[in-house]
């Protein structure tokens, strides 16, 4: 069997050894007789599991005491409703950053239940860049500041953690999660989809400074709460059990490596690499401001839109799959995330050369 580079914004890549050992334990877990998707939740080989992959985060981000980390479900995107049920308190008011379509869906949800003021909005120059902060208007009454650090679909990236002073920040982390390091105590509450960084789809991490989860609005729904799933240790009903599992595996994957430290080194070695040989070519472009370009999904253009079917399509014979950009943006995009190794951003500055010599 021959593997492919896979670019997909998500679901993503996963590691290698992720996956063979997952092969190797798919019908028998440790010598239990059977799968890790037939386990109860509730037993004790599951809540090993389930124990072991939340020690390993913590690990691997350095979570505070003060910070639980729950696995959840309903993606990312449910947790544009839960921030502010949550997190509002007794404020009608929120602080956002609009730098992409992310953004913008958790702008649109916030407003069901408060006030959102944008703190800078990058609509206007088509999320190609992020204002400076002298002109970012954050609002006193705010009860939490939301950010997306990183922008799947247009590739923009903040290049340091905005400073919103005592504020609580709410980061969309989904990602860019376990690209680098991260100093978690400056966050009030990190939320990220598995999908990308983390494992397969059906499972979201989220980590809370225990003191934001005491206060939802009144009439939310039980499994809505916080509280909820603190207190049943994120087993207030059957969770993604195999997605847990596999996240585990993961994290054990990149403490093998050598931490974030390790992996940040290699991220970043591969994004210098991929947008190197496009600025160094009249035949692609990026139009990201550089100071603002992402690590983890580079867009780009072909210097004749004409030619886009054809590049997707030798690239797909060359091993190279889902490099179509997003339906809003076009073009090409590759998504570097973690288990992308850099054999494989290798390969597609091969393939976008010898692809250039021949159409350019």
């Amino acid at each position: 069997m021959s593997r492919v580079f896979n670019f997909s914004a998500g679901p993503a890549v996963l590691p290698e050894p992720v996956l063979e050992q997952a092969k190797a334990e798919l019908l028998d877990w440790q010598g239990r007789g059977m799968s890790v998707m037939e386990m109860s939740h509730r037993g004790k080989e599951f809540v090993s599991i389930a124990e072991q992959a939340v020690a390993d985060l913590k690990e691997l981000l350095n979570v505070p005491d003060n910070y639980n980390v729950l696995f959840l479900q309903g993606g990312a995107t449910t947790q544009f409703g839960m921030v502010p049920m949550n997190l509002l308190g007794g404020s009608n008011e929120a602080d956002y950053f609009n730098t992409g379509l992310w953004s913008k869906k958790a702008v649109a949800e916030a407003k069901k239940f408060c006030q959102v003021n944008l703190v800078t909005d990058s609509a206007g120059n088509n999320f190609t860049t992020i204002a400076e902060p002298s002109t970012w208007k954050l609002s006193p009454n705010a009860a939490y500041v939301h950010y997306t650090p990183n922008e799947t679909i247009n590739g923009l990236a903040y290049d340091t953690m905005p400073d919103v002073g005592d504020k609580p920040l709410v980061a969309d982390m989904s990602s860019t999660i376990l690209s680098r390091p991260l100093d978690v105590s400056k966050y009030g509450l990190i939320y990220a989809g598995a999908q990308k960084n983390m494992g397969p789809a059906g499972i979201t991490v989220v980590i809370i400074r225990e003191d934001l989860a005491s206060n939802p609005l009144p009439k939310t729904p039980n499994m809505l709460t916080y509280k909820t799933h603190i207190d049943s240790g994120s087993m207030t009903n059957t969770p993604p059990t195999y997605a847990w599992y596999m996240a585990g595996l993961v994290f054990k994957w990149l403490k093998d490596l050598g931490g974030l430290a390790e992996m940040g080194k290699r991220n970043q070695r591969k994004a210098e690499m991929l947008y190197t040989a496009i600025d160094n070519s009249a035949f692609y472009s990026n139009p990201v401001d550089p100071k603002y370009r992402s690590w983890m999904n580079v867009p780009f253009a072909l210097a004749n839109d004409d030619l886009n079917k054809t590049f997707l399509a030798e690239a797909k014979e060359a091993g190279l799959v889902t490099l179509a950009g997003h339906r809003l943006v076009g073009g090409m995009r590759a998504s570097i995330y973690n288990a992308m190794p850099e054999e494989g951003v290798q390969a597609l500055i091969n393939f976008m050369n010898d692809f250039e010599k021949r159409n350019g």
